[in-house]
């Protein structure tokens, strides 16, 4: 049976642990295999290195399960010779330390499809659930199975390696890895389901790739505007629910409570990014912009609404066509034309982005005072949502529409 110690491992460290094994075997099919036996040898042991620190224990004992499956098996013997041979002596460092940074770019391999790259970076490297990367992709959860399945073939049938970080060229793969940690952070932020808002760990490690990623290329104003976005997003973060655990509005948020120093951080970091106009820099634009109101009232939704139109040049997502029309919104008069737009809009939309747009008209219906549309909408985004912490939230707005 698995000690709360290994469970915890098994929950935090393993992208870290897998990231490891398959730099060392440069197969992740052997890995993925050779750590899922780890751990279930991990759970049956009791063997005192494995108390002192079961990551470090798996890890070893998953690259001994990969070497005896290449000594077995003819076709990895043709393959990974060096794992059968004899073990490397050493292997490569990745960049700031982290086995998940390197493998991020190494796995964002141009033989793949880009959609592929992101989900099996945010699977195998990342440790994020398939249904979660398939709501976010808008996706269903057995069609992300089948795409990850046969991504995996794909790279053993054709032997796509995972080469050194030497021999690529990180610029060529920079996009999708800066896509992969936003999204992370974006699953991290609120949780697809289960009761809890959203998982602070999750959050935590999109940014110490973020961090990992500015200081292995701190000229690229991206790679800035990125970690000004998640540090800027993050410092409003422990606001976002009131003492009773319930879910608090950007409107009736105390801002007194947010973290300072990571604003500052993060604005000095967007003043560097914006000149370069890409889509992190704009939406960390965005995000200072709502950071520096001192109030609600103050909000600079005249400027916010101008950074999404280029945002949406640059970046014509669903998600920011839906957070363009809710700034609208926003504007004297603009509650009729964002409902407009919205109707316009939902042939387009799915998953998250899809619940976000109904959310986004009941609350334009309620600043209306169409009551009964409202709660409509409201009870329709409710029956839709997997988050018990927003599930609550919308709970709440249906009693007040209702007058309790």
């Amino acid at each position: 049976m698995a000690t709360p110690e290994l469970e915890t491992a098994f929950r935090e460290e393993w992208p870290r642990i897998l990231a490891a094994v398959i730099r060392f075997t440069g197969s992740l099919e052997l890995a993925e295999d050779a750590v899922q036996e780890a751990f279930a040898r991990a759970a049956a042991s009791r063997e005192r290195e494995l108390l002192i620190n079961p990551a470090a224990w798996v890890t070893t004992v998953a690259k001994r399960i990969a070497i005896d499956a290449a000594r077995r098996d003819a076709r990895l013997r043709q393959r990974l010779p060096l794992l059968v041979d004899e073990e490397p002596a050493s292997v490569e460092e990745s960049p700031g330390g982290d086995d998940r940074l390197g493998l991020l770019f190494v796995t964002c391999t141009p033989d793949l499809a880009p959609e592929t790259r992101l989900a099996l970076a945010l699977r195998f490297v990342c440790g994020v659930p398939t249904e979660h990367i398939a709501d976010a992709m808008l996706l269903t959860h057995t069609a992300l199975s089948a795409r990850l399945t046969r991504a995996k073939r794909q790279i053993e049938r054709e032997g796509i390696r995972f080469a050194p970080l030497a021999d690529l060229t990180l610029g060529e793969r920079l996009a999708d890895v800066l896509g992969t940690v936003h999204l992370l952070y974006t699953i991290g932020h609120t949780s697809l389901e289960g009761e809890q808002l959203g998982s602070r760990s999750i959050t935590a490690t999109a940014i110490e790739l973020a961090r990992g990623l500015r200081t292995l290329l701190p000229d690229d104003l991206e790679v800035a505007g990125l970690l000004a976005l998640l540090l800027l997003t993050d410092a409003r973060s422990g606001a976002r629910l009131d003492a009773h655990g319930d879910v608090v509005t950007l409107e009736h948020v105390d801002r007194r409570s947010w973290n300072l120093p990571r604003i500052g951080e993060g604005l000095d970091l967007a003043a560097i990014a914006l000149p370069g106009g890409g889509q992190f820099a704009l939406e960390a634009g965005i995000s200072g912009l709502h950071c520096q109101a001192a109030e609600w009232r103050l909000t600079d939704w005249a400027s916010i609404c101008t950074l999404y139109d280029r945002l949406i040049e640059r970046w014509p997502s669903p998600s920011a066509k839906v957070a363009r029309i809710v700034a609208r919104s926003f504007l004297p008069g603009g509650e009729v034309t964002a409902l407009s737009e919205l109707d316009a809009l939902e042939g387009e939309l799915g998953g998250a982005a899809a619940r976000t747009a109904i959310a986004a008209r009941a609350d334009i219906l309620r600043r209306l005072g169409r009551t009964r549309d409202a709660r409509e909408a409201y009870v329709r985004v409710r029956s839709h949502e997997r988050n018990g912490a927003v599930r609550d939230y919308y709970g709440r707005r249906i009693s007040e529409l209702d007058g309790r």
